[in-house]
């Protein structure tokens, strides 16, 4: 059993004796006190005991993970860390979540600086800290490293590969240590970690840090997700498997994921504008489904990325230019909703020779997807890495409709695309595209 440090305790007593004990202290005990993470945190917020290689927290949203991580790494750096790997989803989240953290728990003698772009921070004792994101996972080559931070690993793109690619990297020192804190999707690298005997694993809600979360955000999220599959996930952190019935499974989809697509004859873009408003208004309603996807040579669909957004009418359109430039797309494919000529008139707003088919649902979702879910029972269509928002919206889908929160738009979107390519040209009539 893990014993308790004299701050841990003190942590917890009840409030009163811990403010009379507090009156006692001298300015200097209370000032080195604002420093002591085992005085604030949480049992659950503190690194396990034992002999691990991997300790995950599997937390919801407001739970500190963020704080957990960050108090970890200046605890490794005091204790001798020399080559740590600090691992975000993307730059942006590394620079203003992961490195920002840092700076606001070191005290004075303990802050370090820091270099962006590529991130590195160094500490007064001479630890230094390397910055990397989970979209370019071969940026790991290399290095090598005693410790490790990865946030939210369950949300990037190149999970398993960013994963793999680490594990390589971790054999500098005596006890190398990984901390991975993340909300937990039921994505198979994140599956194997947790089964893994040399993890060990924290769980906590959002909950467990009700007292030091905004009045307005228990309301606004807590009261309106609370026992929703989302809710349930989210702030629970439960690990949720595939709906029953779901026209898709994550077997079904991880069975033909790959990291490169061949070859593409055709490739075009898909916009799924729920929601939006007319052309020229700065109001924002529900995701954009921009999503690229190709036909290879073998006849096989790829979905190429996810580029959803939730932006202004002027913005996704900006965006949809950018991604068809991208992908060197052929077409762009617009779902004709409630919006009429608005969606047209949004995208040729940018680059009037972008070449648009503007297509008209004449059934529901569910139906538009049921022969695109067939081509994956059938082993046809591949990812090209990993979407999870996109996939999670996917697996929400049921023949008695769509179980997950909102609109599946990313769904949506990819649904549009793989039957422009896949079932049959000049098939179908832009009046009745799926009916």
């Amino acid at each position: 059993m893990q014993m308790l440090s004299k701050a841990q305790l003190l942590a917890l007593l009840p409030p009163e004796e811990r403010q009379a004990f507090l009156a006692t202290l001298s300015t200097e005990a209370k000032a080195e006190l604002k420093w002591r993470w085992s005085f604030h945190a949480r049992p659950n917020q503190m690194a396990p005991a034992g002999d691990w290689r991997t300790w995950l927290a599997l937390a919801g949203r407001g739970f500190g993970k963020t704080e957990a991580g960050a108090q970890w790494i200046r605890e490794r750096v005091k204790a001798g860390a020399r080559q740590i790997a600090l691992i975000a989803e993307t730059q942006k989240d590394l620079e203003e979540v992961m490195v920002a953290r840092l700076l606001k728990i070191s005290p004075p003698d303990e802050l370090p600086s820091v270099r962006y772009k590529p991130v590195r921070i160094t500490w007064p004792n001479g630890a230094q800290a390397l910055g990397y994101n989970g979209t370019e996972p071969d940026q790991l080559r290399g290095p090598e490293f005693d410790t490790a931070w990865v946030d939210e690993l369950a949300k990037y793109r190149y999970a398993r590969e960013t994963w793999d690619m680490l594990q390589f990297t971790m054999r500098s020192g005596d006890d190398p240590r990984v901390f991975v804190t993340t909300t937990p999707r039921p994505i198979p690298v994140l599956r194997e970690i947790i089964n893994d005997p040399t993890t060990a694993i924290t769980r906590g809600s959002t909950m467990d840090n009700a007292g030091n979360l905004p009045a307005a955000f228990m309301k606004a999220v807590v009261e309106k997700y609370a026992g929703t599959r989302l809710g349930r996930q989210e702030l629970n952190a439960e690990m949720l498997d595939d709906v029953p019935g779901a026209l898709w499974t994550r077997d079904m989809i991880d069975a033909e994921r790959i990291k490169q697509a061949p070859q593409l004859q055709r490739i075009v873009i898909a916009v799924d504008p729920s929601g939006t408003s007319g052309a020229g208004s700065d109001s924002v309603g529900d995701d954009i489904g921009i999503v690229a996807a190709g036909i290879g040579i073998d006849g096989r669909g790829y979905v190429l990325d996810d580029h959803s957004c939730n932006l202004s009418p002027d913005g996704w359109g900006r965006r949809v230019r950018e991604v068809f430039s991208l992908h060197r797309a052929d077409r762009i494919i617009a779902e004709r909703n409630f919006g009429g000529a608005m969606v047209e008139a949004v995208i040729k707003a940018q680059d009037k020779t972008l070449p648009v088919k503007v297509v008209t649902a004449s059934r529901g979702k569910v139906a538009r997807a049921e022969p695109i879910s067939a081509l994956y029972e059938q082993g046809r269509v591949s990812h090209v890495g990993a979407f999870s928002a996109m996939e999670d919206q996917m697996c929400a889908m049921t023949p008695s409709g769509y179980v997950g929160e909102g609109s599946p738009d990313r769904a949506d979107a990819l649904v549009w695309a793989l039957t422009e390519l896949m079932l049959g040209k000049g098939q179908h009539s832009t009046a009745s595209l799926l009916s």
